[in-house]
């Protein structure tokens, strides 16, 4: 477990959940990672905190607009939400949601990068991101899956100052020598119609049986654990189809 109150820009530092049932969604993280829900007040729309052990690790909002699928979102650390947008709009990406402030909690911003895939940016204030990562049920890295690896990781390099480097076939985007996410290939699995995405995998010291409890609390594996070089994952979808990883590192 590694608690943290800081973040190098570049850096995935948040996440959060579109949803169309909050108390859906609570009930079925809160069963599956033990998490509790801080909600927020209503200027912020009702925006909702999970807590692990009373330390922030992710967010739960409704739906904003008719259409718009679950999903979760990944968020990029930054120091200037608008210089990081003036970059984003000079290296092929498009601004969906331009820099606003979130009272005194931070600065956000909602971009896509050239092959599609969404993705926000925080600059913090008083919220300085996941109080706690790397343990069970706590967010613990953020992956890219793109149709265009050619297009994006030029633009995360020129935005965000992240090296690619591979390894044993996939991509770890580093910040001064040391792995902050990964990029992948879309795999063949994924339907023609699904954009490039950002996909964040929370700890689970056995994945196969934390997949398992995902599939009794309603929730889909899309790929079952499978053994890599740096450990063990399962990609799995909660009631609702937000797709999410489970992932445990060798120590």
């Amino acid at each position: 477990m590694s608690e943290k109150t800081s973040y190098q820009p570049g850096q995935p530092m948040w996440v959060d959940l579109g949803s169309p049932d909050l108390d859906a969604s609570i009930a079925f993280y809160g069963a599956l990672f033990g998490w509790t829900a801080e909600r927020g007040p209503e200027e912020f729309g009702g925006y909702t905190t999970f807590l692990l052990d009373g330390k922030k690790v992710a967010g739960l909002m409704p739906l904003m607009q008719e259409g718009q699928p679950p999903v979760w979102s990944s968020y990029l650390c930054t120091e200037d939400a608008d210089k990081t947008t003036e970059l984003v709009t000079s290296n092929g990406g498009t601004v969906h949601a331009p820099p606003m402030d979130v009272g005194v909690e931070g600065r956000m911003a909602v971009y896509s990068d050239p092959s599609g895939a969404f993705f926000g940016v925080w600059q913090p204030g008083h919220h300085t991101g996941a109080e706690t990562v790397m343990a069970e049920g706590a967010f613990s890295w953020a992956e890219l899956a793109t149709r265009d690896k050619a297009a994006a990781l030029p633009f995360y390099t020129a935005v965000f100052g992240l090296s690619p480097h591979e390894s044993e076939g996939y991509t770890e985007l580093q910040l001064d020598g040391s792995s902050v996410a990964g990029c992948m290939d879309m795999p063949e699995m994924v339907p023609a119609e699904v954009p490039s995405y950002w996909m964040p995998y929370f700890g689970a010291g056995d994945p196969a049986a934390k997949a398992q409890q995902v599939g009794s609390l309603g929730g889909t594996v899309l790929v079952p654990s499978m053994d890599f070089p740096g450990g063990t994952f399962s990609v799995v979808q909660d009631p609702h189809g937000s797709t999410f990883g489970l992932l445990r590192l060798n120590a």
